[in-house]
């Protein structure tokens, strides 16, 4: 009897083993709300702080500082102020966290960037291409730690610059759309990849060009794989930038979005009654 009890256990540890090598993975990219710009980690949240041990994150300001391509715990960024800063996704990976996943942030950000100008699209060499070249390692990195990688989505907040130019504000739904649909069909091979899409319509700029909503609202409505976020009433800092507080919300507000997605697919294949 002993014997089959030491022989049940070395059955269950391994399997207990390869459960805690998944890793849910969440591309986060787009321009300085979705960086954190004005997110002093003097105010990094601390409720549910315990949970970063066990968050991973690989981060990117394009053009300036990084995690040098190594995978770190949740954590502030170094950035602008002395103790760095934050963005969504900590609030983000730490809804995930409480749900049951085990999540990993891949962020990849630069403030005041423009889809059409600064991102461009595939084998342009923009931001866009260098994101990708740096996500593959990312994921190669992980998966020679042993972990199985999920990608579950990819967060774009952004477009605040396109709508300061008539033509590239145009043009802002169709080059969105490019980005979709290589970053889905030829980098991810996952024509289902969720997809959260949000941009400050409170900015100037894009009230002065709301049509750079209108384009992320019909792509996402077009798309049952894609949701728009608003960022309607979220406290800003200044014109253009959210306050801590806000981005802490704005990270609640992008998961409760993706779990709408988990439910709407849900209820398509008859899993919700």
């Amino acid at each position: 009897m002993r014997n089959f009890i030491r022989a049940l256990i070395f059955l269950i540890i391994p399997l207990q083993v390869h459960a805690q090598k998944n890793i849910d993975l969440f591309i986060w990219a787009g321009q300085s709300n979705a960086q954190g710009y004005t997110g002093d980690a003097k105010e990094y949240p601390e409720d549910g702080q315990e949970l970063d041990q066990s968050i991973l994150l690989n981060w990117t300001v394009a053009g300036h500082d990084s995690s040098n391509g190594e995978w770190v715990m949740m954590q502030a960024q170094k950035g602008r102020y002395p103790a760095g800063h934050f963005g969504p996704e900590v609030s983000f990976s730490r809804q995930l966290k409480k749900a049951g996943y085990h999540p990993a942030i891949f962020k990849y950000t630069r403030g005041g960037t423009g889809l059409a100008r600064d991102w461009k699209g595939p084998g342009e060499q923009g931001i866009y291409d260098h994101m990708v070249k740096d996500l593959k390692k990312a994921v190669e990195e992980l998966e020679k730690e042993g972990y199985l990688v999920k990608i579950h989505g990819f967060i774009w907040i952004q477009g605040e610059t396109d709508a300061g130019n008539q033509q590239e504000a145009e043009m802002y739904q169709s080059n969105l759309n490019r980005m979709i649909y290589h970053l889905r069909n030829e980098v991810l091979k996952d024509n289902d990849l969720k997809i959260i899409l949000g941009v400050d319509e409170q900015h100037y700029l894009v009230e002065e060009r709301p049509v750079i909503v209108e384009a992320q609202q019909k792509i996402a409505q077009d798309d049952i794989n894609i949701i728009y976020t608003t960022m309607y009433g979220l406290p800003k800092a200044d014109k253009t930038h959210l306050t801590p507080t806000g981005l802490v919300e704005h990270g609640n507000r992008i998961y409760k979005a993706f779990k709408v997605m988990e439910s709407e697919r849900s209820i398509v294949h008859g899993n919700i009654n």
